[in-house]
């Protein structure tokens, strides 16, 4: 299972970031603890939604477009 996954940082609500991983509960953990370096920053980080796909390219596919334009302008709107 893959989830792809936009976090939300506590510190500053304007500042979200989008992700892919196999282990949702271990990947949120490595972003708060300051392990990715592109989120440290802005740490500490909540979940605001994820979605679950059992196809993997569906989910690589889905994370490419989330990080598009209109795919940012979608979340925004609608997760």
């Amino acid at each position: 299972m893959k989830y792809v996954y936009i976090l939300q940082s506590l510190t500053d609500n304007e500042h979200f970031y989008t992700g892919i991983t196999d282990d949702l509960k271990a990947r949120l953990s490595a972003h708060n603890a300051g392990a990715v370096t592109h989120t440290a920053k802005y740490r500490p980080w909540r979940i605001k939604s994820y979605v679950a796909f059992a196809d993997q390219a569906r989910a690589f596919a889905f994370e490419r477009y989330l990080k598009s334009g209109s795919g940012r302008a979608f979340a925004k709107a609608r997760l």
